[in-house]
């Protein structure tokens, strides 16, 4: 449903607005934005791209107030939004940033990256 079918105009002071982005991809945006929507996942994604390449996903635990099962957890949602890229060696996983996660902080950054 458009925002315009939503509002009656009223003698011609309400155009109507709408958006050109398709379903599929306001629900990645709506994903990828919500994945970041915490402290904690917001956290380990400023910390992956922080570091100096993949990082395990032990190392994260001891940068947010949070317990393993937790940051395990945020870990795969930002790795799920596509913010964060995952490799598994032996029992360990490895997390790094995407292009996307680096666009997305540079966009709220304003720019400075």
């Amino acid at each position: 449903m458009h925002v315009n079918e939503l509002i009656e105009p009223d003698e011609g002071c309400c155009t109507g607005i709408d958006h050109d982005l398709p379903e599929e991809r306001l629900a990645r945006d709506v994903r990828v934005l919500s994945a970041a929507g915490s402290e904690t996942r917001y956290a380990l994604l400023r910390s992956a791209l922080a570091a100096d390449g993949e990082v395990c996903a032990c190392e994260f635990v001891p940068l947010v107030d949070a317990s393993q099962s937790t940051v395990s957890r945020a870990l795969s949602a930002l790795h799920d939004a596509g913010l964060l890229t995952r490799r598994k060696e032996g029992r360990w996983r490895y997390y790094g940033p995407t292009e996307r996660a680096k666009r997305l902080c540079a966009a709220l950054d304003g720019g400075e990256r």
